[in-house]
């Protein structure tokens, strides 16, 4: 038998830690070559680590949300038929005996502990409470004995005496008796009462929650945030969504407003090049690019990543949901990759349904503009002297204004207002 270490590989280009989200063994398992390990998250892309040894797993590098760098050990094995590694320092290899030493001087024994008198000074030690009965100590029908006080204080708690046993003389309900059932020490509270609940459940935050919880403290830390809300009247997208899904063939997906808003965006930001960027905050510069690389944040069993559709300008509007629609899949299932899962220039996020009025998205750095999608709702809108039902939705979107100011930021959404408002825009060549 001998000792063999799996190390944290290199999981990917430039990356130099992995945080642990996984284990698949535990010690004292016996595992075959090619076994999964554990599963390491960088970068927010999943890797699994197989195992170049069969063996016996002898230890782990770390628990579930360990930080580990590359090359640092995270499993160490028993392996049959291989002589250890090197000798270790945790685990040295015995020498060859010695010549006996002399004895050394025994450590002194932990004193046991000592009783001590109480001091004269020091407040008496409280005593233990008195033991309580956890269940009525009279009969169906008793009156219980209290004082007027206590009666009070147990109507306005909504408790019944009846169900609370007195240890004062004659079964008395005593303030302390009252306190203790409050307090839950009793059986059954009268009907109407309520027991306090101080359970406090500790959650460790891990894997792909902490790496949203640190991307969204930098991106609120550096960015200089501020938002804008545009309400939008969405009756003829609607009315012109509704005709085409009617008429869809099953080579085509279902639209939803999304791929609208991407197309609508495409001619946007030709206009306004300044928000298809990226800021390098260190280097003090701005990338504006060409290719429209839309981030779709996706709400996924483990939290909220952002899949990417890249060149959306070179995509219809069903290319676009067709697309939406697969990487959305992908990222909920956990097979997109990390290619998929990176490299947008701009991002849309939507909650759908529960859209609410108004949002104040975060970015997600290292854009600079983030646009937020409302959910819609008919109501009246004053048009040509009458009331008439419309469908409106807000837009809630977020800019850096470190490189954006707010006129620009308003004059983009009125340009996505337009195009949103008359559809038939947005397919009209410039």
């Amino acid at each position: 038998m001998g000792i063999r270490t799996v190390k944290l590989p290199d999981v990917g280009e430039g990356v130099a830690e992995a945080e642990v989200v996984e284990w698949h063994v535990k010690v004292g398992d016996v595992i075959a070559e090619d076994q999964t390990l554990a599963a390491v998250m960088t970068d927010k892309a999943t890797v699994e680590i197989p195992s170049p040894y069969a063996g016996t797993v002898l230890a782990l590098g770390g628990e579930v949300g360990s930080v580990l760098a590359v090359g640092a050990e995270l499993v160490r094995l028993e392996v049959a038929g291989v002589a250890d590694e090197a000798p270790r320092a945790a685990n040295p290899t015995p020498a060859k005996a010695a010549p006996p030493a002399p004895p050394a001087k025994p450590a002194p024994a932990k004193p046991a502990p000592v009783m001590r008198e109480p001091d004269d000074d020091a407040p008496p030690a409280m005593s233990p409470p008195p033991q309580r009965l956890t269940r009525p100590a009279r009969a169906e029908g008793e009156k219980p004995i209290a004082s007027p006080a206590i009666r009070q204080r147990a109507r306005e708690a909504g408790i019944d005496l009846r169900q609370i046993h007195g240890s004062g003389p004659a079964g008395r309900i005593v303030h302390q008796d009252l306190d203790a059932f409050l307090r839950g020490s009793q059986a059954k509270p009268g009907r109407g009462a309520r027991v306090a609940n101080d359970a406090v459940e500790t959650v460790k935050v891990i894997g792909l929650r902490r790496r949203i919880a640190k991307k969204m403290a930098e991106a609120t830390r550096r960015a200089a945030h501020f938002a804008y809300v545009e309400e939008i009247d969405v009756t003829a997208l609607e009315e012109l969504r509704a005709s085409l899904n009617a008429v869809k063939t099953d080579e085509r997906p279902k639209l939803t407003l999304l791929p609208f808003l991407m197309q609508a965006l495409v001619k946007a930001v030709a206009e306004f090049p300044q928000m298809n960027a990226q800021y390098d905050d260190e280097g003090e510069t701005v990338d504006r690019y060409g290719a429209v690389h839309i981030g779709i944040a996706t709400q996924t069993p483990a939290g909220l990543l952002v899949p990417v559709v890249r060149h959306v300008e070179a995509l219809d509007l069903w290319a676009s949901a067709a697309e939406v629609q697969r990487l959305a899949k992908a990222t909920r299932d956990g097979s997109a990759t990390r290619e998929e899962l990176s490299g947008s220039t701009i991002t849309i996020t939507s909650l759908g349904p529960l859209g609410g009025i108004v949002t104040t998205p975060v970015l997600n750095l290292p854009e600079v503009a983030i646009i937020g999608v409302n959910k819609q709702v008919v109501r009246p809108v004053w048009q040509n002297g009458q009331f008439v039902p419309r469908t409106m939705m807000n837009l809630s979107s977020s800019f850096d204004h470190r490189v954006v100011d707010g006129y620009d930021a308003a004059r983009f959404i009125q340009r996505l207002r337009r195009l949103l408002e008359a559809p038939a825009l947005i397919f009209i060549e410039d």
